[in-house]
């Protein structure tokens, strides 16, 4: 602390201030206590302001297609490689800080009805009589809706309490089976977009840079699958479609 603090804590009574009355004293120490707690105040928000800047969203320009790419094959290759959609989402939304709190939540979109697809009764081994029902979900993280999913179940391959669940709750479908120790069995998975041209890695040519970010497409990815018990016994036809939110964490 110099002199002059050390006077305006202490008292004036030496020679440099002794004319300074009480009032001028308590104005000083006053005025003191403010610059302290402004400097105070200035560290604290130099200390806690965040050190790492938001990304920004992929550009039009070929290394950020390039990264685009990759996410949405190592995306696609972890969907394909477990049996949970939901699951799988919910790591990836965690592992890309999409949400302070990585939960997937099944938004049902209820007043649709979708009858089976044709030839889709031999797929999941039932005949024309058993009842089958029918879900369609957004899958979010946060604010993202991830996937929106079509689903084709026989209810009478559940348990009674999973059927409950499914029929009065927006629960995702694979958090509510899983105790059927299902496995997945992928019927196909389509690239719906790829920010670089077929051959690209060849001699096909790449696309210009452009300016602003890059135009990425609401839907990307498309897999269609059915789901087995443990049994073996298919019980679940589902359309999945991945949304560009999944790369709503932008560039690196």
């Amino acid at each position: 602390m110099n002199r002059l603090l050390q006077k305006t804590f202490l008292g004036a009574t030496d020679g440099d201030i002794s004319g300074t009355n009480v009032t001028d004293r308590m104005k000083l120490m006053s005025s003191t206590r403010t610059l302290i707690a402004a400097g105070s105040l200035a560290v604290m928000a130099a200390t806690s302001a965040p050190s790492v800047q938001a990304r920004e969203p992929f550009s039009d320009d070929v290394a950020s297609r390039t990264q685009a790419l990759a996410l949405l094959e190592t995306l696609n290759a972890d969907l394909l490689s477990h049996p949970s959609a939901t699951l799988t989402l919910e790591r990836w939304c965690s592992d890309h800080a999409l949400a302070g709190d990585a939960k997937i939540l099944a938004r049902r979109v209820k007043g649709e009805d979708k009858p089976l697809p044709d030839g889709d009764r031999a797929t999941l081994g039932i005949g024309p009589g058993e009842p089958v029902k029918y879900r369609r979900v957004q899958l979010a993280c946060g604010e993202h809706v991830l996937s929106e999913a079509d689903n084709w179940y026989v209810p009478s391959r559940l348990t009674p309490e999973m059927n409950q669940i499914l029929d009065s709750t927006d629960q995702p479908f694979g958090k509510v089976v899983q105790g059927l120790h299902f496995r997945r069995q992928t019927i196909s998975a389509d690239l719906l977009w790829s920010p670089l041209p077929k051959g690209w890695e060849m001699e096909a040519p790449l696309p210009p840079a452009g300016k602003g970010p890059l135009a990425i497409p609401h839907e990307l990815l498309r897999h269609r699958a059915v789901l087995f018990t443990e049994g073996n016994q298919p019980f679940s036809l589902v359309v999945e479609t991945y949304t560009a939110e999944v790369l709503a964490f932008g560039r690196r």
